[in-house]
């Protein structure tokens, strides 16, 4: 099984929307195997974001991330990475497609309410940053209702 680094930035948890982001993994038939809610520290989010430290927009991204507490999750399934990426949409939620996240919740680039990893190498990359105490390791008994 594949896992992806979920989370749920600043204006979702502000917003009140974390029961029904996570509801919409957990109805797709995906298991949480991590979570926590964490204020980010400058430092820490500069790392999680070191890949777009060129880019004009980085200070501002930054500064968003640790305006407020944060949702972070580690989810587990088949093809979740590239499966969590579609429910989420686009990071332009006016490009996003209906019925998506960002179509659903947002309506601004810089207030697009949730991030998920957009590959296996750098969902292992952000699930180690995340949580470096590891992970739970259990299984649902609805696992055989879900996966063949």
């Amino acid at each position: 099984m594949e896992q992806t680094f979920i989370m749920i930035k600043p204006d979702g948890v502000q917003r009140g929307l974390v029961g029904d982001l996570i509801s919409r993994f957990e109805k797709r038939g995906f298991f949480l195997k991590g979570l926590k809610l964490i204020t980010v520290e400058r430092s820490f989010a500069e790392k999680h974001y070191e890949d777009l430290s060129a880019k004009p927009f980085f200070a501002g991204l930054v500064e968003y991330i640790i305006s407020g507490p944060v949702v972070a999750m580690v989810w587990e399934g088949k093809n979740i990475v590239a499966t969590g990426r579609k429910m989420i949409g686009a990071t332009n939620p006016s490009n996003a497609e209906p019925g998506t996240i960002r179509a659903d919740f947002a309506i601004e680039v810089g207030r697009n309410v949730i991030h998920g990893s957009d590959a296996v190498e750098s969902a292992r990359k952000e699930i180690a940053l995340w949580f470096p105490e590891g992970l739970s390791n259990w299984r649902s008994n609805l696992h055989s209702w879900i996966y063949e």
